[in-house]
């Protein structure tokens, strides 16, 4: 059967229904979000004589919950016009509607009770054939479909999103007793193409996967912080960025999630798997018994392990629960000797080695902690899953780890995992002394290209399915280099495209990077057809090398500085002017010269968590790798006969002067960054490289040209220059800048305005850049633009001076 969603019903509009019901609108589908009737009206409501037959009462449940939703920050949608795609109803007048969907998600209250009483109303209007699944955390799916009809049970399985559906990629498939393979296969192929999500199959086991490794690591750790009599500044700082996982780590993520959240899937599982060997480890330790009983739940109830206050001159404090006294108290800075051993190691899986060898409390905690997990998830197959990169995905898409359990084991070694397991007093399951007594020292290989993991039946490796649809650098980096620095490497991708990877610290764009540019671009137009420019790590680029350019401003080696802007504005042109098609894939943050280059490419391929923006002046200048002058010769592309090109230029000036960024790669084209008609964007950031890699085969085998240089730039001289020069007058008497802003503000409309020219002209690309390149040496002279670079550097924060 081919399916087509263009219909979903979500029924429950709480967060988790209007967060799915946010995400399918982003994907352009037309959403149904149904939730129940009000039992009595609200004061306003009688104050204003309505009763509860008026449509806007009755829809005031779920109205509410999307309007919530929709301002919640991070935002659940692309782009504010998508939430048109969502209609409400509910489910007394509205229940027939669902007739018309093509998918029908319930997401209710976790009760089974109310689960099938609403699943009861539903099939009585269900269309026969329709998709209808449950968002539940952990209810047996076989429990929900008991006592209803034989089509229904057949299309009926557990779908679980992660919250918040559009951030988290998580997308676990669990079949009911009686669910077609073809339902299966679509869902899951569904989840990946459309949804942009890590499709997991998972088995009807309590929590599925992530939960049930997420939580057991997380109650391990509640355990193990006071065996080694650890703070939670500590454990905090042991468990974030510096092994891949989220900046909020454990404590501050339970605080997010909410502890009563994670205590009730802690309970379920430990109801509910008798025969878990680490059973012992669901119970609740006393100091999570006593915040339950306070309400110190987290962020929903003002503290949890993190608590907020304000202080006697009105500033804010975060203060941390002391776990012995259960007082709130200061916070302590945690630092350890091991930590520092791994400064020097960019890439975070060659850190395990290192830290799982520390000699001090970091090492102990880091050697007890992964002993306990690698023991947990070798008894968890086959009980949750068959397959073991099935559980890595689902820790990498649920919780934000950059690398799943078997991926670290790897990393340490399968010997020394096993050193670990026993040293912390666990055992493993059966199949992993078979698969080390068959010669087999590690849990995953690479063989042309593709990755396969060992298979536990099979005895051997096995090829992960779904691969085709990817391109994966580290597994095709060694095989196909073509060229190499400390700053790029460049892949021949096959069928004539080559990528190139920037592998400098957070993707900053130096010396090596542009030389490497010029190398790819080069090799390239000799032996290939097309260019893409991306790679697969957090970020595709922060911006220039903002470090090298305060050495040079700060030795006054202005000579060597302006030769290095020239240089960092002829790539880009080059990007541009190439005799080949060169493809930006951005994602995350792309900011400053990383926007310059998306923005100078033929065709930005950018995926939909994409936050780009030219922020130069966050460090006291203007862009100047040809962002300015891009920003000028977009708007004189959308200058239009008896339009005010004034106002037109204004909002580009605007979108570089605050230095806007956007938070997805749709918003991106209301800043014109992104071009309507020209660039795309693409949900599964897994699929970007792919995609890139056929634009750029397109592009070449359609008869591509080498563009001509520009030279009808049309700008407006010193009609545009007076009016920004007013402005910037306006808003410093008005203390909305400081003078240093009304400086870096008034050279940027120079370089925009095209100058002071007497009448509106028309100019090349060339005479911008110098005007560019002329403001940005000039702000670099500048004090207190050395002092802004100087605390980003230190702080990662812009400073106003």
């Amino acid at each position: 059967m081919n399916r087509h969603i263009n219909k979903v019903a979500v029924v429950g509009s709480g967060i988790m229904g209007s967060g799915i019901a946010c995400h399918f609108a982003n994907i352009g589908v037309e959403v149904l979000l149904l939730d129940i009737v009000p039992r009595e009206l609200t004061d306003k409501e009688a104050a204003r004589g309505l009763t509860l037959k008026d449509k806007g009462v009755r829809n005031r449940l779920v109205n509410d919950a999307l309007t919530k939703a929709l301002k919640s920050k991070p935002s659940p949608i692309y782009h504010k016009s998508f939430a048109k795609r969502i209609q409400t109803g509910n489910l007394e007048d509205d229940i027939a509607r669902v007739s018309e969907a093509d998918w029908i998600i319930e997401v209710v209250v976790e009760r089974l009770d109310i689960k099938k009483q609403v699943f009861e109303k539903l099939e009585a209007h269900r269309t026969p054939g329709t998709l209808i699944t449950s968002n539940t955390s952990g209810i047996p799916i076989g429990f929900m479909s008991e006592g209803r009809s034989e089509d229904f049970q057949q299309h009926f399985c557990g779908t679980h999103f992660f919250n918040p559906p559009r951030y988290l990629k998580l997308f676990e498939v669990i079949p009911g007793p009686k669910t077609k393979k073809d339902v299966l296969d679509f869902l899951i192929s569904y989840g990946e193409k459309f949804l942009g999500k890590t499709s997991v199959l998972a088995k009807d086991t309590p929590a599925f996967i992530g939960n049930r490794i997420g939580i057991f690591s997380i109650m391990s750790l509640f355990h193990t912080i006071k065996d080694l009599g650890m703070t939670i500044e500590e454990v905090d700082k042991l468990t974030g960025p510096v092994i891949g996982r989220p900046k909020s780590a454990t404590f501050r993520t339970v605080d997010v999630v909410g502890l009563d959240t994670l205590v009730h899937v802690a309970n379920g599982i430990g109801a509910n798997c008798p025969k878990d060997e680490r059973h012992e480890l669901f119970q609740l330790p006393d100091y999570i018994d006593k915040m339950v009983k306070e309400s110190w739940l987290g962020s929903k109830t003002g503290q949890g392990f993190y608590k907020k206050v304000r202080k006697e001159d009105g500033s804010s404090q975060i203060l941390s629960l002391d776990l012995e006294k259960m007082e709130y108290r200061s916070q302590q800075k945690a630092k350890f000797a091991t930590l520092e051993l791994t400064k020097s190691i960019d890439n975070v899986i060659d850190r395990f080695p290192v830290l799982t060898g520390g000699k001090d409390k970091a090492g102990e905690f880091y050697r007890k902690s992964f002993g306990a997990l690698f023991a947990y998830v070798s008894f968890r197959i086959p009980e949750i899953t068959d397959a073991l990169f099935k559980i890595d995905d689902a820790m990498k898409a649920g919780f934000g780890w950059e690398h799943g359990p078997f991926q670290i084991w790897d990393a340490i070694g399968l010997d020394k995992g096993l050193e670990l397991v026993e040293a912390s007093g666990q055992t493993v399951a059966p199949w992993i002394h078979e698969m080390k007594e068959a010669g087999i020292s590690s849990f995953y290989t690479v063989k042309d290209g593709a990755t396969y993991y060992y298979d536990i039946p099979e005895k051997g490796f096995v090829k992960v399915p779904g691969q085709d649809g990817f391109i994966i650098l580290d597994n095709i980096r060694k095989s196909n280099e073509v060229f190499k620095n400390s700053g790029v490497v460049v892949e021949d991708l096959g069928d004539g495209i080559l990528n190139v990877e920037f592998r400098s610290k957070m993707n900053t764009i130096g010396g090596d990077v542009l030389a490497g540019l010029n190398k790819a671009v080069d090799m390239a137009e000799k032996d290939f057809q097309g260019l893409v420019v991306g790679n697969q790590g957090p970020n595709f680029s922060v911006g220039a090398n903002i470090g090298m350019i305060f050495m040079m401003a700060a030795e006054q080696e202005y000579d060597e500085l302006a030769m290095a802007t020239k240089y960092f504005q002829d790539t880009m042109m080059r990007m541009r002017y190439s005799s080949i098609p060169v493809i930006s894939a951005p994602h995350g943050m792309t900011l400053g010269g990383g926007c310059e280059l998306s923005m100078h490419a033929d065709k930005v391929v950018a995926a939909s968590e994409t936050y780009i923006g030219l922020v130069e002046f966050g460090v006291g200048v203007i862009p100047g790798g040809g962002g300015s002058k891009e920003m000028a010769l977009r708007a004189s592309d959308h200058f239009r006969k008896d339009d005010v090109e004034l106002n037109t230029l204004r909002e580009y000036f605007l979108t570089v002067a605050t230095a806007k960024v956007s938070t997805s790669a749709y918003e991106a084209f209301d800043l014109g960054i992104l071009q309507k008609g020209k660039d795309v964007v693409v949900v599964n950031k897994d699929r970007q490289i792919a995609t890139a890699k056929a634009y750029a085969k397109l592009l070449a085998e359609s008869g591509y040209t080498k563009p001509v240089p520009r030279g009808d730039v049309k700008v407006l001289g010193k009609q545009a220059l007076g009016m920004f020069l007013v402005g910037t007058d306006s808003m410093e008497a008005g203390r909305y800048i400081s003078d240093h802003d009304k400086k870096i503000a008034n050279k940027l409309a120079y370089v925009m305005a095209g100058g002071d020219l007497s009448e509106a002209s028309y100019v090349s690309e060339q005479y911008l850049l110098d005007l560019e390149r002329e403001a940005f040496l000039s702000l670099c002279t500048e004090r207190k633009t050395l002092e802004r670079i100087q605390h980003m550097l230190k702080t990662g924060k812009p400073l106003r001076n």
